[in-house]
């Protein structure tokens, strides 16, 4: 075997141990680490939640006394700073690693290429990029949010083949699969915060919580009320009880409900007045809660104004096959729309799969990052 081909299979096995963690580590990254020696992996490790060892120090201790001389496999570049727990290159250097081969520098504009830079300069031998883009891919949400301080944006929908979320009575359940609505669970597991509008709330009066059979991790709810609307006895709020729960509404609303809404654990955010909520600088709000990621479940109007706004960075679209027509039906993307098809949001970077009896579309705007925070 090259040695390109046994770094990558490496490296293989250190992503794959990344991603045993998705979904538990904001707002730190996904981070897998493996240990060679002669061929033979003697440490693995993760980093499994946030405050807690990262991956190179997992390894390091599976390793144990074994690293000297040994190779490391990381996924990430290692940090050198102190935060919650040490730096990683002193305990690298510590172990007497010999080389270091990494898939992806820190995205992390303050601390990029310093963790590099100090293994180089204490000997150790560094290769940077192995498997970079599939490195990158599996922390795209940390990417997003470490370099813009803006949560990484899902929008996901259950649509007809004709593109309805709903007849013309507001009928929407159930559109799609009970298979893709347990993997819309396994979404919202993996996510900080959803985010739907009032009109949800008022018409379906959901919980928003992750139903799944070993348990789950209930995201942050978001719910966009701009006139404050949503009634104290809600599912969504009265059913919380690990203050879960915000409402953003515009500045100006009944001062005696923002109090209500506090009492029983919800936090209230007031974006500045205006027709609507400000998109752009409630998700500055919510970056700075350390939400990292949000799954819109939206209806027509808010699916627009995300996509529209160039929010969206990624997007799950549940199709059902089902048609059930209508002018007056409720189209997935409401707005004015465009006036030519080659004004469209293009969607790139596909991934198509059966989900049942439905087909689920997985891909990303080719507009997203139009909108500068």
């Amino acid at each position: 075997m090259n040695s390109q081909l046994r770094d990558e299979k490496y490296m293989k096995v250190a992503l794959e141990l990344a991603q045993k963690a998705d979904g538990r580590t904001s707002p730190n990254p996904l981070v897998g680490a493996v240990i060679v020696k002669g061929e033979k992996v003697i440490g693995r490790g993760y980093h499994q939640y946030a405050g807690g060892p990262h991956a190179e120090i997992n390894a390091l201790k599976d390793a144990d006394r074994q690293a000297q001389g040994a190779n490391l496999y990381v996924t990430l570049e290692p940090c050198s700073h102190y935060g919650k727990t040490p730096p990683c290159t002193q305990a690298i250097l510590d172990s007497g690693i010999k080389r270091v081969f990494i898939g992806m520098e820190d995205p992390n504009p303050r601390v990029s290429g310093r963790g590099i830079q100090l293994l180089k300069e204490n000997g150790v031998e560094v290769e940077v990029g192995i498997l970079e883009e599939k490195a990158k891919k599996i922390n795209e949400v940390f990417i997003k949010y470490i370099t813009t301080k803006r949560p990484y944006i899902i929008l996901k929908n259950g649509i007809t083949l004709d593109g309805k979320i709903a007849t013309k009575t507001g009928h929407s359940k159930w559109i799609t699969g009970e298979e893709s609505r347990f993997l819309v669970h396994k979404l919202r597991d993996k996510v900080d915060g959803i985010l739907v509008g009032i009109g949800t709330v008022l018409s379906d009066d959901p919980r928003l919580t992750t139903r799944l059979p070993e348990g789950g991790k209930d995201p942050v709810r978001v719910i966009l009320d701009g006139r404050l609307r949503v009634p104290l006895d809600a599912k969504v709020i009265k059913n919380d009880s690990e203050d879960k729960v915000i409402v953003a509404t515009l500045k100006g609303n009944d001062k005696n409900k923002i109090k209500k809404l506090e009492q029983l654990g919800v936090k209230v955010i007031e974006v500045s007045k205006g027709p609507r909520v400000d998109l752009k600088e409630l998700l500055k709000k919510l970056g700075e809660l350390e939400i990292t990621s949000v799954l819109v479940e939206g209806g027509s109007e808010i699916n627009a104004s995300f996509l529209n706004g160039g929010f969206v960075d990624k997007l799950y679209y549940f199709i059902a096959p089902k048609i059930i027509g209508g002018s007056d039906s409720i189209p997935v993307v409401g707005g004015v729309g465009v006036e030519k098809i080659n004004n469209g949001i293009q969607i790139v970077d596909k991934e198509v799969k059966l989900v049942g009896d439905d087909i689920l579309l997985i891909g990303y705007p080719k507009t997203r990052g139009i909108e500068e925070f």
